[in-house]
């Protein structure tokens, strides 16, 4: 049986972000840069300010443009200037807009901080693009001696002499022979007669 993955339910995640610290709710109101400002400053997106232009992308407000007046971070919304509407007792109120549903056209550079944050994703971006442009490392190219393998030399096969035929009769001779040396017994010298030998080279 396979292990079946722990699902995160909606209201897990919802609560998620709306718990979550400052530091993380900035990161949240990132939006995209215009194709003029991602060629001019290397980058792709950034978390919106009050004070940038933007270009409104999707929903009932389409190509609506204007300046950031006031950001929320409790509710995750930005308020554009001009984009109001009339409420039913007649006073106007500010839409609000989620910052994913937005372009960023110009940005506010009054902070110098954003100034380094930007100098730094740059410089990041032109490391990455040298080390593509740089040629490969020249290879050294190793030549190997080729050594022709000639192929082993195939020696002249020896013919087997043919052994030569004996006549039948021959051939029954040489067993019976054969067999009459296995049947003789080997005589053993006795002690007395090799006594007797002695004495009489001895003798003489």
């Amino acid at each position: 049986m396979q292990a079946i993955k722990p699902v995160t339910k909606p209201t897990k995640q919802r609560k998620m972000i709306y718990r979550a610290p400052d530091h993380i709710r900035y990161k949240l109101f990132a939006a995209p840069l215009s194709p003029e400002l991602r060629a001019s400053h290397g980058t792709r997106s950034l978390p919106v300010r009050s004070g940038d232009s933007i270009r409104i992308m999707r929903g009932d407000h389409k190509g609506f443009e204007g300046k950031i007046t006031r950001v929320d971070r409790n509710k995750y919304r930005i308020y554009v200037e001009g984009l109001t509407r009339e409420k039913v007792d007649g006073s106007t109120i500010f839409v609000p807009i989620h910052p994913s549903k937005v372009m960023i056209t110009g940005l506010n550079l009054d902070d110098k901080w954003r100034k380094k944050i930007l100098e730094r994703k740059k410089a990041a971006i032109m490391k990455v693009e040298k080390v593509a442009e740089k040629p490969p490392k020249e290879i050294v190219e190793i030549k190997e001696e080729v050594i022709e393998e000639k192929p082993p030399e195939k020696k002249p096969k020896r013919r087997k002499k043919k052994a030569t035929k004996k006549p039948p009769l021959e051939k029954a001779k040489e067993e019976t022979k054969a067999i009459k040396k296995e049947r003789r017994p080997k005589a053993k010298k006795t002690r007395a007669k090799s006594k007797t030998t002695k004495k009489t080279k001895g003798g003489t």
